[in-house]
């Protein structure tokens, strides 16, 4: 079964291809790219299910006929900045996208925060559309703490300093198998492998 994945974020295309290729779902994950890249929007919903079905509409326009298209959307929500960035995470620091400064931003902002207020959860939610036009959301969450500075370096956005609930290190300390495991989105995959075998598609 081929679902495209409605995202511009490469990394973010690369975790879907890796937990569904670990699920043996038997279904396909592409990118974007794969019908000419994922359309302009402005995810301004204020929320991560709104801007994540802004997304999975905006491609499900272009999209063939026959396939289903699967979009993300997730953010960091900090304890102690009222739940901020949140559905900001991907532009805290401005307009442009860039993780690095959003990652720095946030080390700045905690700098006078004390280790019992760093407390922080990703959030992600998937949303579902079928040939049909008919929407499934799934919304996963990992709880967890933010160092004071950055540590590791695999992962992408916020993971080199957030530390996974029963866990010592981040998850770019952590590598993308345990990530893979205790992540926001491996949980939201979770939920949607599981109602996507109850809907019994699976292999056709």
């Amino acid at each position: 079964m081929r679902i495209i994945v409605a995202s511009g974020n490469a990394h973010k295309v690369a975790e879907l291809q890796a937990l569904a290729a670990a699920d043996g779902l038997g279904v396909q994950l592409e990118s974007a790219r794969a019908v000419g890249g994922m359309p302009a929007v402005e995810e301004d919903t204020g929320t991560f299910i709104g801007n994540a079905g802004k997304k999975a509409r905006a491609l499900r326009a272009i999209a063939p006929a026959e396939a289903w298209v699967l979009a993300d959307d997730s953010g960091l929500c900090v304890d102690a900045l009222s739940g901020a960035p949140g559905v900001e995470s991907a532009y805290y620091a401005g307009p442009q996208g860039d993780g690095a400064a959003n990652l720095q931003k946030l080390v700045k902002a905690l700098r006078a925060v004390p280790a019992e207020r760093r407390g922080a959860h990703f959030v992600c939610v998937l949303v579902l559309i079928a040939p049909d036009g008919r929407e499934q959301a799934f919304e996963g969450r990992a709880d967890g703490m933010l160092l004071r500075e950055p540590a590791g370096g695999g992962g992408f956005g916020y993971d080199p300093l957030f530390v996974p609930a029963n866990e010592t290190i981040t998850f770019a300390q952590l590598g993308d198998e345990a990530k893979n495991r205790l992540s926001h989105r491996a949980d939201a995959w979770r939920k949607f492998s599981a109602w996507w075998r109850a809907e019994n598609h699976g292999g056709r």
